[in-house]
């Protein structure tokens, strides 16, 4: 069995959304709840965390600096040297308990992310929406009627758009246009009933296999690309959520984990949950692309 090591305790509410970023050699990811963000030197566990004063669902770096984020109050900019968050567009604003999940970037640098309900139980039917801003600050629904869109990436030719729906209990798989950044043919990838927890984050490695964090769960399961598992990494808390490749050279694979939703017992239970995991492996990743906004 392959499980995963505790690499830093930081016991974060809501851990989310890793990435890492080549340039600097740091890994960042993010605690929900307590409105900040992290960024580590992984050579000596050296970390800031920066609060930023909104819940931020899903960031990334942008190609012209500083970072671009999908928060509770929309999609906004950050500069990190200044410290203040410039708002880009709000398409969930005036929408009570609704805040942005998470997303990411695609080939042309554009931004999708998904909202959800906040808390996930206020909403009794499928009603979410995942949106794509553009570099120009304009907004487009991209898709309706989601229970909770979370993990997004796309496949290395950029053909096919694969999209985690938690309560539903699947990943989609949609036709992409990188050109035209649309999407059609929404379709079961995977389908993960049988599994424990539910699907999470989503991150694809260089070989174009998906790796699915299972919240509830403890585990990260790699798909390849029909659909069929290949391996399981376990981890010794419930609430994976999200995982990203990171190092020189893109084989350490940093994993997030929560206590958000645990009871006084199992936090007592699972005293790690909400630190950083990681594993060396033998497989490269890739890197979370820049919004080019």
């Amino acid at each position: 069995m392959v499980t995963a090591q505790q690499f830093l305790s930081v016991t974060n509410e809501l851990g989310e959304g890793s990435f890492w970023s080549d340039d600097e050699q740091r890994l960042y990811w993010l605690d929900i709840k307590n409105e900040c963000y992290y960024k580590m030197d992984i050579t000596n566990k050296q970390y800031e965390v920066v609060a930023v004063g909104a819940e931020i669902g899903v960031m990334a770096l942008k190609e012209r600096g500083g970072l671009v984020m999908a928060t509770n109050k929309g999609f906004v900019s950050w500069d990190p040297q200044a410290h203040k968050m410039t708002s880009i567009n709000n398409p969930i604003q005036g929408q009570t308990n609704r805040r942005f999940n998470d997303g990411n970037i695609d080939v042309k640098g554009r931004f999708w992310a998904g909202d959800m309900c906040d808390p996930p139980d206020v909403c009794k039917t499928p009603q979410c929406n995942l949106y794509k801003l553009d570099p120009d600050g304009k907004v487009t629904t991209m898709d309706t009627g989601l229970g909770m869109p979370n993990g997004l990436v796309w496949s290395l030719d950029n053909r096919t758009m694969y999209l985690t729906d938690s309560p539903q209990q699947v990943i989609y798989a949609y036709d992409f246009d990188a050109d035209s950044g649309t999407i059609k043919n929404r379709r079961p990838f995977v389908k993960t009933n049988d599994l424990p927890g539910v699907p999470d984050g989503l991150t694809i490695d260089s070989e174009g296999f998906l790796w699915s964090l299972r919240y509830y769960g403890g585990r990260v399961i790699r798909y390849d690309p029909d659909g069929k598992i290949e391996r399981v990494v376990h981890v010794s808390v419930p609430h994976t959520s999200s995982c990203t490749f990171a190092g020189p050279d893109l084989t350490d694979l940093f994993i997030t984990t929560a206590w958000d939703g645990l009871s006084d017992a199992e936090r007592k239970q699972y005293p790690q949950s909400g630190d950083l995991f990681w594993l060396k492996t033998d497989i490269k990743g890739t890197v979370r692309r820049k919004f080019a906004g």
